[in-house]
């Protein structure tokens, strides 16, 4: 017998991406805009929120039973909706960690949980198995991850921890700690000049991240990344998404540019 919700809004993508994962997207009536995976979810669910708007008459319209979200970007929708009589979750993980949980909670929450906590499972072994193989690299590169440009905010807990796995070692840890966007920005480029990263990786969420225009910031001349053109552009929708995105596309291409680099000029700086 099915348990849980049957009719699920879904304001981000991660829990579109985990309930078509786990075979339980007919759950679904409503999704985020800036869903990209799976793009099947785009044809066949309606699109009724932004990351910090929603068409708040819109799902009530849907008669939803049950609304995700994630973190303080969408608490004012959440209350409206709690405030309109709808059950909310706002989950509000930032690590890989929480990732793999948020994955087991949701699928125990529509009845799914043994399948959850298989592919959880799955997950979690697969980056094991590319921390292993990254463990066999020369040296770990410094690494900046950047999240936006203007002003330059650098990367969260679960990239730096997926970097980690890669094979890198991201120049703001004691950054990458602080939950909240506004917390990690960098005033000036000095401190990323200073910790030299050989490595920069960019995920300007919604918009193109471009190689030049970093190069040619004032200083940068210096930054052993700009030297041996290590510089990446990572889609957001691969890292910046706290879901099943980030632990596999978005982990094994941070992999691959750092093997990349491994193997090029950046052992030979």
């Amino acid at each position: 017998m099915s348990t849980g919700p049957r009719r699920i809004v879904c304001l981000t993508e991660e829990p579109t991406e985990v309930l078509y994962a786990l075979g339980e997207q007919e759950r679904i009536v409503g999704i985020s805009g800036f869903t990209v995976r799976p793009a099947q979810a785009r044809r066949e669910k309606p699109k009724v929120s932004a990351f910090t708007s929603a068409k708040i008459e819109r799902i009530l319209a849907l008669r939803p039973d049950f609304v995700v979200g994630f973190s303080d970007i969408q608490a004012d929708i959440a209350a409206e909706l709690v405030r309109r009589g709808v059950e909310v979750w706002i989950s509000n993980h930032r690590s890989v960690a929480g990732i793999l949980d948020y994955i087991r909670r949701l699928g125990a929450l529509v009845g799914a949980g043994a399948r959850a906590a298989a592919w959880a499972g799955e997950l979690e072994r697969g980056l094991e198995d590319i921390a292993a193989r990254a463990a066999t690299l020369p040296r770990r590169p410094r690494v900046y991850f950047e999240e936006w440009d203007e002003p330059r905010i650098s990367g969260i807990r679960w990239v730096a921890e997926l970097v980690r796995v890669a094979g890198g070692d991201d120049i703001f840890p004691e950054l990458a700690a602080e939950p909240l966007a506004k917390d990690r920005i960098l005033a000036d480029d000095d401190p990323i000049i200073a910790r030299a990263p050989e490595i920069v990786f960019g995920s300007w969420c919604g918009k193109k991240f471009r190689p030049d225009r970093v190069a040619a910031r004032p200083g940068w001349e210096a930054v052993p990344a700009v030297r041996t053109g290590h510089l990446y552009e990572i889609k957001s929708s691969l890292i910046l998404q706290p879901g099943p995105a980030a632990l596999t596309d978005g982990v094994r291409e941070l992999a691959a540019r750092i093997r990349e680099w491994a193997r090029g000029a950046g052992m030979r700086q």
